[in-house]
């Protein structure tokens, strides 16, 4: 029962998620609201750092990887219309990286994480999105972030959302 439970909340958030992301996608959200802007991941094993934020929101995207050059990849930070839920994407629109990825993480500041998750590919030219296999790596309350030994180096999406700690006047 609780597994039937925590797959209706999963397919719930996913609906939500596919929501905030088709906002950035069309136009018709406001642009306060959302924003999407392109970045550079760079390979050579050092950390890089990449933060977009709305408001008092942000996403920080952490990451290390090897091989091959510099991929474009996009990041999209939205707010919900009552301020209540924020939400970060990352990914390469291509589908997949041809980097390898030593480590990750996202870190959303102002909010709590309710669902995350990433991806070894996503959906591009046919294929399906493929999530990582849960124990790749750990969904804190403000952050989602590899694990050491069980990652296995591909990342080409993350998404996570985080309720704000919005108050009602």
């Amino acid at each position: 029962m609780a597994n039937l439970k925590t797959l209706c909340v999963g397919n719930l958030v996913f609906m939500l998620v596919f929501v905030l992301i088709s906002a950035f996608v069309f136009a018709d959200a406001s642009s306060e609201q959302t924003k999407t802007v392109e970045f550079n991941v760079k390979p050579g094993g050092v950390v890089h750092t990449f933060t977009e934020g709305i408001g008092e929101y942000e996403c920080t995207f952490t990451y290390a990887s090897q091989g091959g050059t510099n991929e474009q990849w996009l990041m999209s930070v939205g707010l919900s219309d009552d301020d209540r839920l924020f939400s970060c994407s990352v990914w390469r629109p291509q589908g997949k990286s041809y980097l390898f990825f030593t480590q990750f993480k996202a870190e959303l500041k102002g909010t709590k994480i309710e669902y995350a998750n990433a991806y070894s590919q996503t959906a591009a030219t046919g294929q399906s999105d493929v999530p990582l296999k849960p124990e790749e790596f750990t969904i804190g309350d403000t952050t989602v972030t590899h694990n050491d030994g069980k990652f296995k180096a591909q990342l080409s999406k993350l998404t996570a959302i985080g309720r704000t700690r919005h108050v009602e006047l």
